[in-house]
This record gives structure tokens, C-alpha cells and sequence, in this order.
């Protein structure tokens, strides 16, 4: 496929995250007025729910765009997901007859802010990355003992909090928690002395289910993906996590990028997940590409200072899809739900440069990174600013996600006070 071209003249970069083949959706508003529901075409944002009103879009006996989300449109089914990026399609391809109509309804990307693009119903975090689990695993039970034995078979995953979920640019409060020294008989109620992140792409499911689904039906469901930072506080987790996994060392915040990328904006970038070290079972095997070429990449940078780049890696490291994570979710019978968020896992490749956390690129804080200010890290400090990028290269355009970004605060000085 090749960069379709726009009236929008900003859309016809090569270079552009958001030309007429991405076509991403968001929530924005403008000098504090009501948000609304828009799609990113160049450096502008189309005002999607005042082209429902004036009648330019209409899919429905009922509007889909009146609420500052998307889930109104998600529960509609791929149907009216591909009716909706046709019309816009055809809105805002080069020599549409509905140009003047529609350039009107046309902002600013530069004069907007950008608020949460869904309401977020359930969320979920996998470990589904192979490099990073062997990492993690070889950190803390050496390299003979990294993979649990069920890794190879299913993916691995806890509940996370939807209320802590958050969009780009919003500021991240470094936590409290339980710390526990090996020093010291009894843990000490601190501020996290080791935050850290986790690069991870967000599948977001659209269409509810009730029971078990197979693989082909739970990517069916997928409405899009989002870049996604799981805030980590490493301290806090290695003293909780025995027996039953992650909790409030997980819970500070989940940060995600403003835009979804669709799947269909994503089709010629499918590609297939790695050779399986075991054949799985028969409702978890592949049925198709289901992952995709995506390039990560992760930049920090101190406060006021410039960023340096500490990792670069792709989405197609994933061991597992989105999808088999979905349909191992709902194996048990559990609803999924319009709007549930699934968190890849954090991805790595199999080179130190290709990390995909600061746990893992200072391995446990042993190998601390220099920054190009010349400042020395092994974890996030106060005033840190972490951010992921995303981007899939096509034949003269760029599918882009916007940044995933956010800065750490410092801890409450009392995390009690009133």
C-alpha cells in the first residue's frame, strides 16, 4: 500500500504520523470547551461529533459521537467501523466533493488538548514479552529457573486498576509502599526508590463477549491499540508479589497514548508471532498474522534537559497476540467487556539496546545508563520526563500513535494528609 492523499496538504508527508491511511481516534477539546470526539488527518484534528450533527456523518439512528468517548461506536461491531473510516475516507481524500463542508470543522492539533479516547471498562496486564520475561526471571532466579513453566503454554497476566488509567502528558506521583531490605527484619512504609516503566503497546477491545471466544473471534474484537507505559515501582513489587503477583506496586498509573490506531490502518504491517517453543493447545493457536510491525521506542529525559533515547524495539518481539491473550481471558467464561484494556507486557528484543524498562537496561540497577546530559540512571528520579513512540513505515507514509508521555512528580511529603 502507498500514502493516499489528502486535501489536508500536512497529511502528505512521508514522514507524518497521521496521513489519510491512519486516520486514528481521539478526544480533544479547545480553550476549555466541551470535549469531543475527533480524528487526526496532518497537523489537524477533524471535530468528528459537529460532523455527526451537521449531518456529514451519519451511521446511526442514534448519535455515537455525543459522549467524550469512543465506546459508543466500539460496541457497534466492525461493520460500522469500517462504514465510519470509509465516510471519513472519502471526506478527506484529495478532490472530495465535501471539502468545504468539512474544512470548517477542522482544528489545530497544536491548539487542542487531548483527554482519555475511551472510558476505560476493565484493564488487564500481560508478560507476554519472551526477552523480558527471560530477563526478569534471570535477575531474580537465575537464567536456569527465568521461565515459569506454564510461560511457553499461555499468557501470563494479573488485573490491573482502570481507574489509574491515564492519558499522555498527565504527571505521574511517585508512589508509597511497603519496602523491605534484606538488612532489616521489617519493611519500612517509603517512597519508591526504584520507579521504573514498561514499554508496552494496548489492544482495546470493541465488541463485548459472553463466554469463551477463539482467537480469530477475539481479534475480530479488537477495535485498536494505543501505546501504553505500566508504571512500575520495582521496590514495592519485590517485596508484595510472593504469592500472588503484582498489586500496588502496579496500581500508581497506566499511562496511554491519546490516539487509537485501528486495525485497519494497521493491516499491512500483520506479521506472525515468533517460533513457538511448544505447540500450544488447540483454542490458543495462531490462526493468521496477528501481530504487527511496529517500532518502539523509548526517550528520557532529566528536568529541562534534553532526551536521550535508551531503547528502540518493535511489537512484533511479542511472543503472544493480543488476541490469543484475549481469548485466554475469556476462557474461564468471564464478559469482556466494550472498552476492557489489555496491556501486551513489556516488549524487549534480544539486545540490551532493545529493553524495554530501566530494570532491565541497568539490569536491577547494576549497569546504570549515562544520558546524553551526562546525568547517570538506574531508575526514574523526580522530574523525569519518560516517553514512548510508536510508528509503522509504509510505501511513502508513516502510521503513527502520538506520544506516550508523562513526568514524575515527587512523592507527597504525607500521603495522609488532609
Amino acid at each position: 500500500m502507498t500514502l493516499s492523499k489528502s486535501w489536508v496538504a500536512s497529511a502528505n508527508s512521508a514522514e507524518h504520523p497521521f496521513p489519510l491511511n491512519n486516520l486514528p481516534y481521539g478526544v480533544f477539546s479547545v480553550d476549555g470547551s466541551e470535549p469531543h470526539c475527533g480524528v487526526a488527518i496532518g497537523d489537524m484534528i477533524l471535530d468528528v461529533t459537529l460532523a455527526e450533527t451537521e449531518g456529514l456523518i451519519d451511521l446511526s439512528d442514534e448519535p455515537l459521537f455525543d459522549l467524550p468517548f469512543w465506546n459508543p461506536l466500539m460496541e457497534q461491531g466492525p461493520a460500522v467501523w469500517a462504514a465510519l473510516r470509509n465516510r471519513l475516507t472519502t471526506l478527506l481524500a484529495e478532490g472530495s466533493q465535501g471539502r468545504d463542508a468539512v474544512e470548517r470543522l477542522l482544528v489545530a492539533q497544536a491548539d487542542a488538548e487531548m483527554h482519555m479516547p475511551i472510558a476505560v471498562s476493565e484493564y488487564t496486564d500481560f508478560y507476554s514479552g519472551r526477552h523480558h520475561a527471560q530477563n526478569v526471571g534471570t535477575m531474580f532466579r537465575g537464567s536456569e529457573n527465568a521461565l515459569p513453566p506454564n510461560w511457553p503454554h499461555m499468557p501470563i497476566g494479573y488485573n490491573g486498576r482502570a481507574s489509574s488509567v491515564v492519558v499522555s502528558g498527565t504527571e505521574i506521583r511517585r508512589p508509597w509502599g511497603q519496602l523491605k531490605s534484606p538488612d532489616h527484619d521489617r519493611p519500612a512504609f517509603l517512597p519508591s526508590r526504584r520507579f521504573d516503566i514498561e514499554l508496552e503497546v494496548g489492544a482495546i477491545v470493541g465488541t463485548p463477549s459472553e463466554g469463551p471466544v477463539s482467537v480469530q473471534q477475539a481479534y475480530d474484537m479488537i477495535f485498536g491499540y494505543v501505546l501504553l507505559n505500566d508504571w512500575s515501582a520495582r521496590d514495592i513489587q519485590a517485596w508484595e508479589y510472593q504469592p500472588l503477583g503484582p498489586f500496588q506496586s502496579k496500581a500508581t498509573a497506566t499511562s496511554i497514548s491519546p490516539w487509537i490506531v485501528t486495525k485497519a490502518a494497521l493491516e499491512p504491517f500483520r506479521c506472525n508471532t515468533p517460533a513457538r517453543e511448544v505447540e500450544l493447545l488447540d483454542h490458543l493457536r495462531d490462526c493468521g498474522p496477528m501481530l504487527y510491525d511496529i517500532d518502539l521506542e523509548i526517550t528520557m529525559a532529566p528536568r529541562s534537559k534534553q532526551a536521550t533515547t535508551i531503547a528502540r524495539t518493535n511489537y512484533k518481539q511479542m511472543y503472544f497476540s493480543a488476541a490469543q491473550q484475549l481469548a485466554h481471558h475469556a476462557t474461564s467464561g468471564c464478559p469482556m467487556n466494550t472498552g476492557d484494556l489489555l496491556g501486551s507486557g513489556t516488549i524487549s528484543g534480544p539486545n540490551k539496546s532493545e529493553r524495554g524498562s530501566l530494570l532491565e537496561l541497568s539490569w536491577g540497577g547494576k549497569e546504570p545508563l549515562t544520558l546524553d546530559s551526562g546525568e547517570i540512571r538506574s531508575f526514574i528520579e523526580d522530574g523525569d520526563t519518560l516517553t514512548l513512540k510508536g510508528t509503522s513505515k509504509g510505501k511513502g507514509y508513516t502510521i503513527g500513535f502520538g506520544d506516550c508521555t508523562g513526568t514524575v512528580l515527587p512523592a507527597l511529603e504525607d500521603p495522609f494528609a488532609r
